[in-house]
């Protein structure tokens, strides 16, 4: 993952011109960064329960959750969309802000709406109008739809269909959004994503960007990528930068060459090369849940199927494992470790002032693995402040501590 990162922000510097690559390192704020700060630094959380004090008890006060599909195949609000509108409703109530995420592409087809035709585009802009009406104040803020780039959230759009379903919907939702925010995001430092929506930046309030260092795949992260990230963003579109989803997992080790076999020999095979022979049956044999969502990547693709397996992030998922290189120098995959993690990273993002703001994910430990349906995955299941049964982690307090001390600062320079 950190050569990925890398390339990245190599593929992502050839857009920027040399003055303002420079510049960027010099001038730090802008009125529109000074502006956005002033509105209060984003505190937030992914995926929170409905545990309304002991998520104000940690000074969050954004919460970031996904909106339903608002329609049924007959046009009539669907309850799934209605429930997450009274969920809205709780929040707000009680004086915690809603960040909303769009609708993915495949909602929109699988719903008969074909994005990628003109009626479909069309329909697409008058349901963004609509979410923006219809929600009022119970969101105050949208990030449209959700790393586009990344396959599973991306399909079956291709990239230029992606940059082109965010820029729809930027463009209908921002003259009618009054004080709410709207922006979208990417899954690391989107080089392939931001550069071509740079006619659309005038229809957002911030430019967000998830970063995932040290968790995923055989490679190591490093504190400063945070910075070159951010930074790069910053350069290259002078918006106010949202660190829209980060974390780091509290749990996972390395598995041996003797658990690994086992692993194998589970699904029907002796070995990886055994694997790959016979990678249809070795498919076949997965967890049901892991199983479909190596055929939806691959698009049921035989071809792709050994490489998604062995040669991607996913090979931690197959094997339950988070490899002795996975991790950030300094930072154990442990409680403690993600306790010392938002400990050091959260003041240090706050005195960035091109910076407005954290959604930390994420709240509580799942039961299960959403990528793969293993209960024994750490790779989705320990990123919680609570565990599974929404006891606090010291995570938990590391960020309690750090936001509200962000929270009285802010509170002291307004006095």
């Amino acid at each position: 993952m950190e050569q990925f990162v890398i390339d990245q922000i190599r593929e992502g510097l050839k857009y920027i011109p040399a003055n303002l690559l420079k510049s960027c390192f010099v001038r730090k704020s802008s009125p529109e960064t000074r502006a956005m700060r002033e509105r209060g630094f984003i505190r937030g959380v992914c995926h929170p329960t409905e545990n309304f004090s002991l998520l104000k008890d940690a000074a969050i006060e954004w919460i970031r959750i996904d909106i339903n599909y608002p329609f049924d195949r007959d046009g009539n609000l669907s309850p799934y969309y209605l429930g997450f509108k009274d969920r809205c409703r709780q929040y707000a109530e009680r004086g915690i802000k809603v960040m909303a995420v769009t609708p993915y592409p495949k909602d929109y087809i699988e719903n008969g709406v074909d994005v990628r035709t003109p009626d479909g585009e069309e329909r697409l802009r008058e349901i963004a109008r609509f979410l923006v009406k219809d929600l009022g104040d119970l969101v105050a803020g949208y990030q449209v739809t959700n790393e586009m780039g990344l396959p599973h959230f991306t399909l079956p759009l291709t990239m230029e269909e992606a940059v082109r379903f965010i820029a729809v919907q930027l463009e209908a939702m921002y003259p009618i959004k009054g004080d709410k925010l709207v922006g979208y995001n990417s899954g690391g430092p989107g080089a392939d994503l931001h550069p071509k929506l740079k006619d659309y930046y005038q229809y957002c309030d911030y430019v967000g960007v998830d970063i995932y260092l040290g968790c995923f795949d055989y490679a190591p992260g490093a504190m400063w990528m945070f910075d070159a990230i951010i930074r790069y963003l910053w350069a290259l579109t002078k918006k106010p930068i949202l660190l829209q989803e980060f974390g780091y997992i509290s749990g996972g080790a390395p598995k041996s060459k003797r658990e690994k076999t086992a692993v194998l020999n589970r699904y029907g095979a002796k070995d990886e090369t055994d694997a790959k022979k016979n990678i249809e049956r070795f498919v076949a044999n997965l967890p049901e849940h892991f199983r479909k969502h190596v055929e939806y990547v691959c698009g049921k693709d035989p071809s792709r199927y050994y490489n998604l397996l062995f040669r991607s992030d996913l090979t931690n998922h197959l094997y339950c494992e988070l490899p002795a290189i996975t991790k950030i120098p300094g930072y154990d995959h442990t409680p403690e470790g993600q306790a010392k993690f938002y400990n050091d990273i959260l003041q240090h993002l706050y005195d960035l002032p091109y910076v407005c703001g954290t959604i930390i994910y994420c709240w509580k430990d799942p039961d299960s693995c959403h990528v793969c349906g293993q209960k024994d995955c750490p790779t989705e299941t320990r990123w919680g402040l609570v565990d599974a049964s929404e006891q606090p982690k010291p995570s938990f307090y590391a960020v309690r501590k750090i936001f509200g001390r962000i929270k009285w600062l802010e509170r002291t320079e307004r006095k």
